[in-house]
């Protein structure tokens, strides 16, 4: 189904931005940064080769920021890969290439971040540079054309391979972006003329710094917004900052002109975000329960490894029979996970447990609704397809850190795993602490403080033996409610 409206919503307040796409008036996209965890993605750095890896044919490189980037062979080798990571050149060439050919610790490389640092992962870099402007894409270090794959339409794809090979730099690539399908050779000359000055400047601090360090930075989230996804496809831009909707209307009269009467400043007294029903919506991204329309439902499961999905008919019980109920979940399912993954950003691998079906009709008919629902996520995404216990294999690329990774922390008393220990595990550790105690001469009266609830539960159970135990060792023992302390912990006060 086609989609009529698509908006853009921005926040900019309290040193934070926060952007939403909007399809039809429902969440598609969201998109944050703030002072902690801004993305690093497309920042350029002069790094120091902190030790070459031949097994993994990588190597890791001190970019300057705490943690090592990871930088494969293959985004190393000169003029083989293009801005996707594809080859340019045979793919059974690489394994002739060793990583310690090109690097050796010790050596200063010239690398770009492709993707963020994810939970203890360091970033990814590539030797590759790309510089995005609004209708294309620099490649100044690969001789390349390309057009970019969401452009579908046959003759219009060879006249825009026409217009860049006139804007290419002599010895540099050139992708057009999305934006660029309809625009004139002289948009894509003035984008070529603007990044070959920014890579002009680029190699001169690279020559004048000491690794390592940071060289060129990526505009910030707000503008990149103006920049890659305020496009002619965009109803409207919608900003609740005045200084900021004056600085969009100052970039897009410079890129895009005809766009400028679709920004907007919102002036009224609400919170944006929820003048849109979109806060509302956010704080349902880190359910892992997503419920459907039908009463069915999903569950998300992310790991460092992977993203496990699960299927439900939970409420639904169809109106047929059970086939046709298992085949109607499925199928909104299937459109709601290539939601969910868009939304969420979820990457790499991704296990999805379909509702068991019997006719194989209906597991084509499911991985087609989940393929074209995937077709409006510009990150790419591959479904492998059915395996032998009934899982569907897919893959999506991952570029940034979940929005559940943004939006949460890691509990400090469960240390991440979700899950606290339980009140019989607490139970036995205060009776250990006890019974160290008591043949402890060193201590004669002690106090152990509990969550209330877990204290009093303790003293109801166990008041009677443990005042045994003291007069038996001449000790003074007792479990005390203490409502600072954590539903998991005990503290013991000698």
């Amino acid at each position: 189904m086609a989609i009529n409206i698509k908006e853009i919503i921005v926040d900019i307040s309290f040193g934070q931005t926060r952007a939403a796409l909007l399809e039809d008036h429902e969440l598609a996209e969201i998109y944050m940064e703030g002072q902690e965890g801004q993305s690093i993605v497309g920042n350029i750095y002069k790094g120091l080769v902190e030790n070459v890896l031949p097994g993994m044919g990588a190597a890791f490189v001190d970019i300057g920021t705490g943690k090592n980037a990871f930088l494969y062979v293959k985004d190393a080798l000169p003029n083989l890969f293009n801005i996707d990571g594809e080859v340019l050149a045979e793919q059974d060439r690489i394994k002739d290439y060793e990583i310690g050919d090109y690097l050796k610790a010790g050596q200063e490389v010239l690398v770009q971040i492709a993707k963020d640092p994810i939970d203890s992962k360091g970033a990814r870099a590539t030797t590759h540079i790309t510089l995005p402007g609004r209708f294309g894409v620099l490649m100044p270090t690969v001789d390349y054309i390309g057009i970019s794959r969401r452009i579908e339409n046959e003759s219009e794809r060879n006249r825009l391979k026409e217009l860049a090979a006139q804007a290419k730099p002599e010895g540099m690539g050139v992708i057009v972006r999305t934006a660029g399908e309809g625009c004139r050779l002289s948009d894509l000359e003035s984008d070529m003329e603007f990044l070959t000055r920014l890579w002009e400047d680029i190699k001169q601090k690279n020559m004048k710094t000491s690794a390592p360090k940071i060289i060129h930075k990526d505009m910030s989230l707000f503008f990149r917004i103006v920049r890659d996804m305020f496009t002619k496809d965009i109803d409207k831009l919608i900003i609740n900052n005045k200084e900021y909707h004056e600085k969009a209307l100052e970039l897009i009269s410079m890129i895009s002109p005809d766009l400028k009467p679709r920004i907007e400043y919102f002036s009224k007294h609400y919170e944006i975000f929820d003048y849109y029903d979109i806060e509302e919506k956010l704080e349902k991204l880190i359910s892992k329960k997503v419920w459907l329309k039908c009463g069915g439902y999903i569950v998300i499961d992310q790991t460092e490894a992977l993203t496990v999905i699960d299927v439900n008919t939970g409420k639904y019980v169809g109106s047929k029979d059970l086939t046709d109920t298992v085949l109607k979940t499925n199928i909104e399912a299937a459109r709601e996970i290539a939601k969910q993954l868009r939304l969420r950003d979820i990457g790499g691998i991704i296990i999805i447990d379909f509702i068991d079906m019997s006719d194989s009709n209906h597991e084509d008919m499911v991985l087609e609704v989940l393929k074209n629902a995937l077709k409006k996520d510009k990150s790419r995404s591959n479904v492998l397809g059915i395996t032998n216990l009934g899982l569907v294999e897919m893959t999506r690329k991952k570029v940034v850190q979940p929005k559940t990774n943004i939006m949460q922390s890691a509990c400090p008393h469960c240390l991440g795993t979700g899950k606290i220990l339980s009140k019989q595990t607490i139970f036995k550790k205060i009776e250990t602490e006890i019974s160290k105690i008591l043949f402890n001469k060193s201590y004669r009266k002690v106090e152990i403080l509990a969550a209330p609830e877990l204290a009093e539960e303790f003293n109801n159970a166990y008041s009677e033996e443990i005042e045994a135990l003291c007069r038996k060792h001449d000790k003074n023992i007792r479990i005390i409610p203490d409502s600072s302390v954590p539903r998991d912990e005990f503290k013991i006060i000698k």
